[in-house]
């Protein structure tokens, strides 16, 4: 197995050396990745295993590596991954839809609707500068692109003006373009405040997401002119979703979002 620099597959450890094994076999995957020789799909556990004739407990070590490198995506019972390039930018400062850039990529957008009723949230209600007994629209969704977890969405709008999207199929459709086509609410602007959390168990399992995975809150209150008609509340896979700022001696900064091939569908 051992060869030239530009050999593929994977090359001999050397158990003579003082080089601990999960080590060798880092540095030997990460020369197959550059290679691109992982482009269709990375190897199992079990299959680097035989590969390389090392202990699961070594190739577990190497992934972990990889996995906190933000090279692998690899969870418990499930095959790594490599991880998926940020490839979605989004403008902050401006009023952008996730389900949009998310099929312009190529992608499917879809949701799995968690809950849609109506009921009241005093502490949102007094953010959305409303009585706190005001009854509410309230959308959790499960936000998935190419197939894949991207973020848990939850969404309160004011009943009076959000009615008609209790009788909406949210699994593929943005939330933004029903609000205008059956209620008339067309949003012009907003705050957004984006800010690193750790999500409880229950969102990671959802988001499928394993140790060392970060993520992002993201609030929005959502604005026709000066009325508040939007609170949303959205977790973000951290290892699908980056912040990007742009400057310039005449402009200052101008921030921008990434996200990893498929963010939202508002």
């Amino acid at each position: 197995m051992a060869g030239a620099a530009g050999e593929r597959g994977a090359r001999a450890l050397d158990r003579s050396r003082s080089v601990p094994l999960w080590a060798q076999l880092l540095a030997d995957l990460r020369r197959r990745l550059d290679a691109g020789e992982f482009a269709d799909a990375f190897p199992g556990e079990l299959a680097l295993v035989a590969e390389y004739g090392v202990s699961r407990h070594t190739v577990r070590e190497a992934l972990r590596r990889l996995r906190d490198e933000g090279v692998v995506v690899a969870t418990r019972g499930r095959t790594p991954r490599l991880a998926a390039p940020v490839e979605i930018e989004q403008p902050l400062g401006a009023l952008y839809s996730l389900f949009s850039s998310v099929e312009a990529t190529g992608l499917r957008q879809r949701s799995v609707v968690q809950t849609l009723d109506v009921r009241a949230d005093g502490v949102v209600a007094t953010r959305l500068g409303l009585e706190e007994s005001t009854p509410l629209v309230y959308l959790e969704r499960l936000r998935l692109a190419g197939g894949a977890p991207l973020a848990i969405d939850r969404v309160w709008l004011p009943e009076r003006l959000a009615a008609p999207l209790l009788d909406v199929d949210f699994t593929h459709t943005a939330l933004y373009d029903e609000y205008a086509e059956r209620c008339g609410v067309r949003l012009t602007g907003g705050q957004e405040h984006i800010r690193a959390v750790v999500p409880s168990a229950a969102e990671k399992q959802l988001l499928e997401m394993g140790p060392g995975i970060a993520a992002f809150a993201i609030e929005r209150l959502g604005c026709v002119g000066e009325t508040a008609v939007e609170w949303r509340h959205t977790l973000v896979r951290g290892d699908r979703f980056a912040v990007t700022a742009h400057f310039s001696a005449g402009h200052g900064y101008r921030f921008g979002v990434a996200t990893r091939r498929e963010p939202d569908g508002r």
